[in-house]
């Protein structure tokens, strides 16, 4: 599992983003919950992912953050990425943070393509 624990923050909002390679379902699964048992990532608000498998199918879950877990995956295609997890996860801060949230997920999400793949 590679990890960014301090992406942003934003009105209280904090973020992080982690990933890893998974070429199954049941896998995809299992690195959520390994993800959970840390305790800080079992309490927040928000654990929404997204992977694209070698096969074509697309699995996402927004996790309560409607629309996210769809922006990853079209991150994860303009990337071609296959078989790889990315999570991106939020700890609320109490205020609405509207439609910059998606720009939170998205800036989360380039920093980890930047960080942990390469060309």
């Amino acid at each position: 599992m590679k990890q960014i624990e301090n992406v942003l923050t934003d009105r209280g909002s904090k973020y992080a983003v982690s990933g890893g390679v998974v070429a199954t379902r049941t896998e995809a699964a299992d690195f959520i919950k390994n993800l959970k048992r840390k305790k800080k990532f079992a309490k927040a608000t928000h654990n929404t992912w997204a992977v694209i498998f070698a096969n074509g199918e697309q699995v996402k879950n927004d996790d309560g953050e409607s629309g996210a877990g769809a922006l990853i995956l079209q991150m994860l295609e303009r990337e071609g990425l296959h078989n790889h997890i990315v999570t991106v996860t939020r700890w609320y801060g109490g205020v609405h943070l509207g439609g910059d949230r998606f720009r939170h997920v998205k800036a989360c999400v380039q920093a980890y393509f930047k960080a942990f793949t390469s060309d």
